[in-house]
């Protein structure tokens, strides 16, 4: 593990750094994580859903070596991913090792809770509830201890049908990207106040959402639950529409979007040589970006 510097306090206090969900596309926005910590960017709100909660609580505890490894390396370790795991019933991504195992000290992705608890910035960290069929913000607050922590983690990352479901507090949590968000809080940051919005993209720029081709397929893979299948199959529609908002924002100097160059790998891409060249791509561009970053966050 690898703390950037012993301050812990958050000076940019007027903008919200916001993660995008995208699964293994998130190798390609660990660069631009990895850019941020090294610059000593550190915002007071992160907001995350999906792969953003891993990128926003890596952030929080200021660990470069976990900001990587977590979309790069950590993949390479047998048992993590695959459809045997899946045919296990652990799901593709084998969520409870990655998420709350092998978090702990000592293990093959160790998370520095120390650090993130002592950082005075706060995250958010958005996933679905089936019971309620509303979405859940998990804040620092939700969060005290490791595992609570991973928890809340994990059930924002349960992308359905690929991962079973997390249970906390009696209730069953989902992707946040079936979640009012639709895997881009954007929203959230401004419930909370914010008007400038610093915004990590999973997709390259212009990139929208087509309607589900096979509407009864969908349908199928949730037999009983066909709220999960109702919100994949409007998904479409509303993350659509928050991306003609984020367009907007852009427009009018109130959003900076690291929007990837280009994007090789799917959600589900596991292979080494695949997830290292993403990461080396987007670190490249986050550092051509960098000076631009500073300008719009008014520290050039």
């Amino acid at each position: 593990m690898v703390v950037v510097e012993e301050n812990l306090k958050p000076d940019i206090t007027d903008t919200a750094l916001i993660f995008e969900g995208g699964g293994m596309r998130a190798s390609y926005t660990a660069g631009a994580l990895v850019t941020l910590l090294e610059a000593q960017l550190h915002f007071a709100d992160v907001y995350g859903i999906s792969a953003g909660s891993s990128h926003t609580v890596n952030y929080l505890s200021r660990d470069i070596w976990r900001a990587r490894a977590s979309f790069v390396e950590f993949m390479a370790t047998p048992g993590t991913s695959g459809w045997g795991q899946f045919l296990r019933g652990r799901g593709f991504f084998h969520a409870r090792y990655i998420y709350q195992e092998a978090c702990m000290p000592g293990e093959k992705l160790p998370f520095d809770f120390e650090a993130f608890l002592n950082n005075e910035a706060r995250a958010h960290i958005e996933s679905w509830c089936y019971e309620t069929g509303e979405t859940a913000v998990f804040t620092k607050a939700d969060m005290p201890t490791l595992y609570d922590l991973m928890t809340c983690v994990r059930a924002s990352s349960t992308m359905p049908f690929f991962m079973p479901p997390v249970r906390i507090g009696g209730r069953t949590y989902y992707d946040g990207g079936i979640g009012d968000s639709w895997g881009l809080p954007l929203a959230q940051a401004q419930r909370d106040g914010y008007e400038r919005f610093f915004i990590v993209r999973t997709q390259p720029r212009g990139y929208r959402k087509s309607p589900d081709k096979h509407p009864a397929l969908t349908r199928a893979l949730f037999p009983g639950r066909p709220k999960i299948a109702g919100r994949l199959l409007a998904r479409w529609a509303h993350y659509n529409r928050i991306l003609d908002e984020v367009d907007a924002l852009e427009r009018e100097g109130r959003a900076y979007v690291f929007y990837p160059e280009r994007m090789d790998i799917k959600n589900t891409t596991t292979d080494q040589a695949a997830l290292r060249a993403s990461y080396e791509a987007g670190y490249a561009q986050a550092q051509r970006e960098l000076a631009a970053w500073r300008a719009f966050l008014r520290l050039a």
